[in-house]
């Protein structure tokens, strides 16, 4: 109250508020000061941003606290904690399990068990157990197919072995086991993922196989040799050798049957099938392109015919049908000789045949060119747009599909038309794969209405067009 007293005395009131501005003026000036003076022992300080700014009719300097030192901090522990805390394996995709480890990994192919050093990948001590194929969902499938353990060296119940070869390149682990012998699962489950998951190491990847099926791999041995410049490694036989990798992935990443998802991978289904005509020489990018009224060049027509179920039974008046369109026409069982198939198939315009793995070739088919997906008696829709329909078309293939009728079907041979067989498969099989297969896949041919099939064949070469 004196000191009020006195101010008011010797100066104006504006002398008054003038002094007191400079009063704070000067404590900040003091502070800054003292925090320059200090600054290389406090550390990093939050920057003092000064602004005026109007309040109640009075102009108020307000001090901000801003750190760009401390948001940058902040910024960077927050990308080492994701880093960190991302898993080495992906157990969680319903259809293939995936780990991907860097640094030094250690495999030992008499145990089954990668072993990971400690590093900044790691957030504790979790192990995993995974079967590396790519069909996770089915027991029948997975239960032949050998169990790898990835241990960190923390959990681990014995030393790291010391290794006795010692690779500069990452290293893949798969199987060829499954349903490896089968055409469809041979590409959806193995050979698909397995591009989509090295494709990016330009052969600069060793492919350790787990389940090593001889047969598999000489039947796929231009696919192997062009996604790895490096010999195969049989590592359930390598006995006591020890394999010491920079970076080992083990299973194959899989996204939907007979495709590449190009929002997960680098890589688009077009991409691959560049791939394998790359692979195999071929020589044909795109399908015949027919202009209006031409009768000089005629499309090669691909009749996949089988032995054994679900062949053609009258592939002769096929033929002679399609001749007739202006088709020169291929008829071919598409066996596992992979010098020839690719070739055969690649140099026709159009596919056709029953539901089944030989249909699987389409992936060496031109672009532009007509899949026509046969469809027996047995409700195969949903098998049918799955396997291939949807595939085709992701392929730039044109799909056609046609449904035959009871009479075209040897099991009218069996069955009344009025039997559950033809009215209600559903009912018949009661969701039952063995039943189903038995009766509408291992069991059943067809015999073509050419008359009602040739508008088919009509369409297809509409497409070429």
């Amino acid at each position: 109250m004196m000191y009020d007293t006195i101010l008011s005395r010797s100066f104006s009131r504006n002398d008054q508020k003038k002094l007191g501005y400079g009063a704070i003026f000067c404590c900040l000036l003091i502070l800054l000061s003292i925090f320059t003076a200090l600054k290389s022992h406090l550390g990093a300080l939050p920057a003092l941003t000064l602004r005026l700014t109007a309040a109640d009719d009075h102009k108020m300097l307000l001090i901000e606290e801003k750190s760009a030192s401390q948001e940058k901090e902040l910024v960077t522990v927050q990308k080492n904690f994701t880093r960190k805390i991302e898993p080495l394996c992906n157990v969680m995709d319903p259809r293939s399990d995936y780990c991907s480890i860097t640094g030094d990994v250690t495999v030992q192919g008499s145990s089954s068990t990668v072993f990971v050093a400690p590093s900044e990948m790691l957030t504790g001590n979790d192990s995993w157990t995974i079967r590396p194929y790519a069909r996770k969902g089915d027991e029948t499938a997975m239960s032949p197919i050998r169990k790898w353990s990835i241990l960190p060296s923390a959990v681990a119940s014995q030393p790291i072995p010391i290794c006795t070869e010692h690779h500069s390149v990452p290293g893949v682990i798969f199987s060829t086991g499954g349903y490896a012998g089968n055409n469809f699962h041979a590409f959806t489950d193995i050979i698909i993922p397995l591009f989509t998951t090295t494709r990016h190491f330009g052969g600069e990847v060793k492919f350790l196989v787990t389940n090593r099926n001889p047969r598999w791999l000489q039947k796929f041995r231009a696919i192997i040799e062009n996604l790895s410049k490096y010999e195969i490694i049989d590592i359930d036989n390598a006995g006591v050798n020890i394999h010491c990798f920079p970076r080992v992935i083990v299973g194959l990443k899989h996204h939907k049957e007979m495709t590449i998802d190009p929002s997960r991978s680098p890589y688009s289904i077009s991409d691959f099938r560049a791939f394998l005509r790359s692979a195999y020489s071929l020589k044909k990018e795109n399908a015949i392109k027919l202009q209006d009224g031409e009768l000089k060049r005629r499309p090669r027509l691909l009749i996949v015919s089988r032995k054994r179920s679900r062949s053609f039974t009258n592939i002769a008046e096929i033929t002679n049908m399609a001749e007739t369109l202006g088709y020169e026409v291929v008829a071919s069982e598409l066996d596992s000789n992979m010098s020839r198939t690719p070739e055969i198939v690649n140099s026709c315009d159009v596919m056709m045949g029953v539901h089944g793995a030989g249909l699987t070739n389409l992936v060496f088919l031109p672009e532009n060119a007509v899949l026509i997906q046969i469809l027996p008696i047995g409700k195969f829709e949903w098998h049918a747009k799955v396997c291939f329909g949807d595939p085709a078309r992701h392929m730039n293939i044109k799909y056609l599909e046609y449904n035959i009728r009871e009479k075209e079907s040897s099991l009218i041979q069996e069955f009344p038309l009025d039997h559950v067989v033809f009215k209600d498969p559903v009912a018949y099989h009661k969701h039952n794969w063995y039943l189903f297969k038995s009766r509408y896949l291992d069991t059943q041919n067809v015999e073509l209405d050419v008359n009602r099939f040739r508008q088919t064949l009509v369409k297809a070469m509409e497409l070429l067009r």
